[in-house]
């Protein structure tokens, strides 16, 4: 292969994130076979989406802050605007068409899945087909922009800029889930595509021999202001809806439902949809410790009548910022 041998670094590191891919991949099908293929799928996430009017605390905020719609669709905007421009600006033209081009082979395949995943037809009480969600759109967007940073941000703030954009994608996710425009396996599935798209990039840049190691003193250190939060979210958010699902998938077939439950079952679904998506964030934080995708420098090239009389050929590189002419000394 290009740029690598065998047991290479570029070796290991594309080993590790084809795993992660495919581990993605699995989780994501098992996702979509438990919560939109069957029936007990399907009542609990139309119980976490009704319950959310029974929780008197997503009913408050949407209620006295209905700037958050316009909010979340600015800051959506401005990421990926923040993510074409911290690429340009570090003159990293590469790295930031690859950036895009992953985010948006996220979109095209959370698209894909929308339109012809085979799921049962369901009608809204107008009688009219409920088109898909699964997954969401907008979970997708937030956190390709925030993956995407890995790639165009300097290796020592990774972390930071990572982890700030996983947290933010959270928010999203959970505004999409308490608006009801998604339910929460929704915004799973979101993180699971992103996760298994960015990790087939990275693998593909080990491939090509694009990666190497990074210094040890890296991105850990400032990173944790955020990763701290993002792996208490991940624990919280994994743990109390895991022990709250039991209960929640207890759900009759048939109304009338007792509004506690739904409301358990909202909540439920909220801290899964935070715990997948923060997870998510540390996963690929953690394949890539220590690897270094922003590219070494380039070398400097001295030219000029310096290089000439010391007898260097055009075809020849020279690195300096001194020649070997030994006749030329600083005094």
């Amino acid at each position: 292969m290009a740029g690598e041998t065998a047991g290479s670094f570029s070796t290991r590191v594309r080993t590790r994130t084809r795993r992660a891919c495919l581990g993605a991949v699995l989780l994501l099908t098992v996702v979509y076979a438990g919560l939109v293929l069957t029936a007990t799928g399907r009542r609990w996430g139309d119980a976490a989406v009704t319950g959310r009017r029974a929780d008197s605390t997503a009913v408050t905020l949407l209620r006295e802050h209905p700037s958050v719609t316009g909010l979340t669709t600015f800051s959506l905007a401005a990421g990926c605007v923040l993510l074409l421009a911290v690429g340009l600006i570090r003159k990293r033209y590469a790295l930031t068409g690859a950036a895009a081009g992953t985010l948006v082979t996220a979109l095209a395949v959370t698209g894909l899945l929308q339109r012809y995943a085979p799921r049962p037809r369901l009608l809204d009480t107008a009688g009219a087909v409920v088109p898909s969600g699964f997954p969401s759109a907008q979970t997708t967007l937030a956190l390709g922009v925030a993956f995407g940073l890995v790639l165009v941000v300097p290796y020592r703030l990774r972390a930071l800029a990572v982890g700030a954009g996983a947290l933010w994608a959270v928010a999203v996710g959970a505004y999409t889930v308490a608006s009801g425009r998604h339910r929460p396996g929704d915004v799973i599935a979101a993180a699971l595509v992103v996760l298994a798209v960015d990790c087939g990039l990275i693998a593909f840049l080990a491939r090509k021999g694009k990666v190497r190691p990074g210094a040890r003193r890296g991105p850990f250190l400032p990173g944790l202001p955020v990763t701290v939060p993002l792996a208490l979210l991940t624990v919280a958010g994994l743990g109390a809806g895991l022990w709250l699902l039991g209960d929640t998938l207890a759900l009759p077939a048939t109304a009338p439902y007792d509004p506690a439950e739904l409301r358990l079952a909202h909540r439920c679904g909220q801290a899964l949809a935070a715990g997948v998506t923060a997870a998510a964030g540390l996963v690929l934080l953690g394949l890539l410790r220590r690897v270094d995708v922003d590219g070494a420098p380039a070398p400097y090239r001295l030219g000029g009548p310096f290089v000439e009389a010391a007898g260097v050929r055009c075809e020849d590189e020279l690195m300096g910022p001194f020649t070997e002419d030994r006749d030329h000394e600083i005094s």
